[in-house]
């Protein structure tokens, strides 16, 4: 018992010293530990190299520019690291910043051979990887002032010029500093101010990239706010209706000059310095005699935990999940009532897998409920999948998911209430697509777009939808497009790019060709079924077929020959009247992009992004698409599945019906957590 107090006052006594050094530590605007790239082993190799690296920053004399970049060892224990001060930030404040970076990024992320942690002052980043001199958007992250611009469209207009001419002054920036800050007057008479850099590393045309891509992103994280920023490990941007960098410090000086000899040591004694001593003194003993009894505290708790605490059975563990969402599920009654008994007059639709009911709750919340349907072929597991996915989507784009009913034979998702329905309510029928003007529907592409972005690349998990068509985009109030419906999304580990499946779900007409014929689906399959949303919003037509007299012809084929003999007028809706023609020429390039046979060939949803927000990009030349040579080796336009066999043929199964619907008999959605 002797040994084991000891043993444990010697862990307290080395505990109160390094809290004692690290009580004053700030916390990190954003961390993340890399847990996929591998971990180091404790006094290893790799870890000596870390703290050796790490302990060198600094003393570099590239910090006086605020740039660090050096490697430490020899492969496969080689450790490389970058770090980068904002370039108005004053050396001394440079040095602080990257030391209380390495103390707080080691000890966030233990083991882990690869980490990056941001500072508003500056970034640090580690990896055994090389990371010198390449361009990399992720991981990233958004933050946003809460306020709302006045006269937003002269207000992003001007904050666009803003940054633009600041991204081309970083970026023809020298090896040692690529940083520009600038402000302009806004509407109103209203200041912005901007700043914008990139990791000197980059060459001019990665960091323009880079820039541009972060840029792109505003929209997505900062739209119509009087603030933002885009981080990301090569390049970030801000800005705001303040000051908040210094603007006369961050030009570099032309060369280091020698460090001034420290001033002389102030004469001892005076009375204020003997009080100034003992009030060190006390400050002192506070910081290490308090951490110490707190963890005195926090060893007993932890004990009478592991005393008393009940071992953890299998069953308990595998309801992790469901657990974890258990603040949001609804009482089966409470529903009832919100839905009057899910009367008819409260029906809003029907859908692949149940009807789906407005309702409104106690506290007078409008709410769109999903009552799946009990012969439905979306069993537990796609319920839970569902309901598991949806809630950890957090996107202006995507519809949010409030709750879910699990009780007796019940199931049901509780949705926010979208009031405007969905796209094709509108974009189909002769008299209410004149309802979208040309305006609301390049805002409802743009919307979507970035939505699939979150998806692919942003959110925390890697997802890809699997059924993106008109009917799943629903629109609110002021026509803002939600991504909705994702009881066949599928979940990818991280950095899988492809995967496979033997039962095709999804709705014939938006399925790429790689899925539809040999069940490979990748977030290049989003990118097709979106290529073709995109035209039938520009067209108006469904891409189940264009009647000319007795002739039939399918959207895609339809595209193809009016751009190819150079009467793309023929494509565009008759209803758009008004609006920018070059805008609806462009959308039909990029939805020709998206729709091509090579899945090469087609962009992803960045790049996608980035062609609807930059027009000074040139878009390539399109190749013919998918389906347009092999439209009879599918059935005709109809909702289908088929199983792959063990002979490796694969036998479409038509399931007729009247209009083309989501497939879902037998569906079966995989989780790959991430």
């Amino acid at each position: 018992m002797g040994m084991v107090c000891l043993r444990l006052l010697s862990f307290i006594c080395f505990s109160a010293i390094i809290i004692s050094q690290t009580t004053a530590q700030p916390s990190f605007l954003y961390y993340f530990c890399m847990n996929d790239k591998g971990n180091y082993t404790a006094n290893s190799t790799y870890q000596t190299n870390l703290n050796t690296l790490l302990s060198n920053l600094s003393s570099n004399t590239q910090i006086e520019y605020g740039f660090y970049n050096f490697s430490q060892g020899q492969n496969p224990d080689q450790v490389n690291a970058i770090g980068l001060c904002r370039g108005d930030v004053k050396p001394d404040e440079c040095r602080s910043c990257l030391n209380d970076s390495r103390v707080l990024l080691t000890r966030q992320c233990p083991n882990q051979k690869e980490a990056i942690g941001w500072y508003d002052n500056c970034m640090l980043r580690y990896s055994n990887r090389s990371i010198f001199g390449i361009m990399e958007d992720s991981p990233s992250f958004f933050m946003w002032n809460q306020n709302n611009a006045t006269e937003v469209d002269q207000y992003n207009q001007d904050l666009r010029s803003l940054l633009d001419s600041i991204r081309n002054r970083a970026a023809s920036g020298d090896s040692l500093q690529k940083f520009a800050a600038e402000n302009r007057t806004g509407p109103s008479f209203q200041t912005i101010f901007g700043l914008v850099q990139c990791t000197p590393d980059l060459s001019e045309q990665e960091c323009n990239d880079c820039l541009i891509r972060a840029i792109s992103d505003i929209p997505t994280c900062c739209d119509n706010k009087i603030g933002g920023r885009v981080v990301r490990p090569s390049c970030n941007i801000r800005y705001e209706n303040y000051r908040f960098f210094d603007a006369t410090a961050y030009a570099p000086p032309p060369q280091v000059s020698p460090s001034p000899s420290p001033p002389p040591p102030p004469p001892p004694s005076t009375n204020s310095n003997s009080t100034q001593g003992k009030s060190n003194t006390s400050r002192t003993v506070i910081v290490i005699v308090v951490p110490v009894v707190a963890l005195v505290l926090l060893v007993i708790f932890i004990c009478i935990y592991l005393r008393f605490r009940k071992p953890r059975t299998k069953s308990e563990k595998a309801d992790d999940e469901i657990t974890t969402s258990e603040s949001l599920q609804f009482d089966f009654d409470s529903i009832k009532v919100a839905t009057n008994n899910f009367a008819d007059s409260n029906k809003l639709g029907q859908g692949g897998f149940g009807a789906v009911y407005k309702g409104r709750l106690a506290s007078g919340q409008a709410i769109a409920v999903k009552r799946l349907s009990r012969d439905s072929g979306q069993g537990d597991l796609e319920f839970k999948n569902e309901v598991m996915l949806v809630a950890k989507l957090q996107h202006r784009n995507l519809v949010k998911l409030l709750g879910f009913c699990l009780e007796r034979t019940e199931r049901l998702l509780v949705y926010e209430f979208v009031p405007n329905k969905s796209l094709d309510y509108f974009i189909f029928d002769p008299t209410k697509r004149a309802q979208l003007d040309w305006e609301k529907r390049y805002k409802i592409i743009g919307g979507i777009a970035r939505g699939l972005l979150y998806l692919h690349e942003d959110s925390r998990l890697r997802i890809i939808h699997r059924d993106l068509k008109a009917s799943n985009i629903l629109l609110d109030a002021e026509m803002n497009p939600k991504i909705s419906d994702f009881g066949m999304a599928r979940l990818f580990v991280v950095d899988q790019t492809q995967g496979n499946t033997s039962r095709i779900v999804g709705t014939y007409g938006y399925m790429a060709p790689e899925y539809a014929m040999h069940g490979h689906f990748s977030v290049k399959s989003d990118v097709f079924s979106f290529g073709v949303l995109i035209l039938e919003v520009v067209s108006g037509h469904k891409n189940t077929g264009i009647h000319h007299g007795e002739h039939v012809e399918d959207l895609l084929s339809f595209v193809w020959r009016n751009w190819t003999e150079g009467t793309v007028s023929n494509i565009i809706d008759p209803a758009l009247i008004n609006g920018s023609r070059n805008e609806m020429m462009r959308c039909i390039h990029i939805g020709l992009l998206c729709v091509q046979e090579n899945i090469a060939n087609r962009p992803t949803m960045a790049t996608v992004v980035l062609m609807l927000n930059s027009f000074s990009l040139t878009l390539p030349v399109p190749s013919g698409p998918a389906f347009l040579m092999n439209s009879g080796s599918l059935p005709s336009m109809q909702s289908w599945e088929y199983t792959s066999r063990a002979t490796g043929s694969n036998q479409p199964r038509d399931n007729t019906r009247p209009s083309p619907e989501s497939v879902n008999e037998d569906s079966i959605t995989e989780l790959y957590p991430r």
